[in-house]
């Protein structure tokens, strides 16, 4: 040991002291935190290049196993990634295709019932708990009705339609990558491992195949709360009649997958609709299920469907959402708690801590 220290270079006195080497360390973080801000800030100025890469990367961890299973069943590789892919595509279309269908079909009967909705919020909010005087709803209306005569919404209806082009440059990208990581997954990943020192390789397949696991499960398990969640909302204001029932329901669903806001945030769309549609009585009702679904969630689905694959903190979720919302929006908040999971599943497996996250290497990719 001391032979070893001996043809250690010299170090200066003033960095030897304690103060010294307090500095050096200081130095040391402020250059790692140096570096992983300006990877997240150079990540987010190509949204479009890497959100679908890492919405096709979660999509081929869930899609995964079934790939394995039709392979293990004598299916050749190549037509069981077509079949997984196309199912797929089957499902995000038809769902798109019916809620489309929906609304136009019921947008004639939408239009007369918002006549007879609006009169009712007006009586609400004139003679219940807020008690607004009429000015005070004239001076709204003027101004919806000028933000309507102004520019604004015309440069908001630009945005939007770039958005909207955004988003299907985005999905047909995404499309494209999730067919490659099924189809070339493994061999990808051992190209890209192959940079690393030869002794770090396990470690890094190891971490990797865990992270794989740990993204499947998020996500399957994330698909059937939202399912649940959507169910419950969807019974409900088919019981009680409210219209747009099934496209209201799947925004539910779409919301569940940010977690702990987001199916909540979504229903409020169908809160509003019932309200407006019929009456506060409804949307007092629809928005007691709602918060009774969000408890069901929390307290019951979350634990029992994915506690054995998230082991993430309460407050550590909500803080990856608050970040994840203000450095890329809400496709950050959708993406946040997966790549904090699997940042926390990559530093356990580097570290060597013990982790309960299993998964066997895939016996036909070998």
């Amino acid at each position: 040991m001391n032979e070893y220290r001996d043809d250690k270079p010299p170090v200066p006195p003033i960095w030897g002291t304690r103060l010294g080497r307090a500095a050096i360390r200081s130095a040391q973080v402020l250059l790692v935190a140096a570096l992983v801000c300006g990877s997240v800030w150079a990540a987010t100025r190509v949204p479009l290049v890497l959100t679908p890469v890492l919405i096709a990367l979660i999509l081929a961890s869930a899609i995964a196993p079934a790939v394995r299973w039709l392979t293990l069943h004598r299916w050749p590789r190549a037509l069981a990634v077509a079949a997984c892919f196309i199912v797929i595509l089957g499902i995000f279309g038809g769902i798109i295709t019916g809620i489309v269908s929906l609304i136009r079909g019921q947008s004639k009967e939408l239009a007369v019932r918002a006549v007879a909705g609006i009169d009712q919020l007006h009586t609400f909010l004139t003679n219940g708990p807020l008690a607004l005087t009429d000015a005070q709803i004239g001076a709204v209306q003027r101004e919806v009705e000028k933000f309507f005569s102004t520019g604004t919404l015309g440069t908001s209806a630009i945005t939007g339609l770039r958005t909207i082009g955004e988003i299907l440059a985005g999905t047909i990208l995404m499309a494209v990558i999730l067919f490659f990581f099924l189809k070339d997954g493994t061999t990808i990943r051992r190209f890209l491992f192959g940079f690393l020192p030869a002794r770090h390789r396990a470690t890094a397949h190891l971490a990797a195949e865990r992270s794989t696991t740990v993204l499947g499960g998020y996500l399957r398990g994330t698909a059937i709360i939202a399912a649940i969640d959507a169910l419950i909302i969807l019974l409900a204001l088919l019981i009680l009649g409210v219209p747009l029932a099934l496209p209201l329901a799947v925004f539910v669903f779409i919301g569940g997958f940010v977690p702990i806001i987001g199916a909540t945030a979504a229903g409020s769309l169908a809160v509003l609709v019932a309200l407006v549609e019929n009456g506060p009585i409804v949307a007092l009702i629809v928005l007691i299920v709602l918060v009774g679904a969000n408890q069901l969630e929390h307290h019951l689905l979350q634990p029992l469907l994915m506690g054995k694959v998230l082991h993430i903190n309460g407050l550590v979720i909500i803080l990856a959402l608050a970040s994840g919302a203000m450095l890329a929006g809400v496709v950050g908040a959708l993406l946040a708690v997966p790549l904090t999971a699997v940042g926390w599943t990559v530093f356990a497996t580097c570290t060597g801590r013990d982790t309960t996250v299993t998964a066997p290497l895939d016996a036909a990719d070998q």
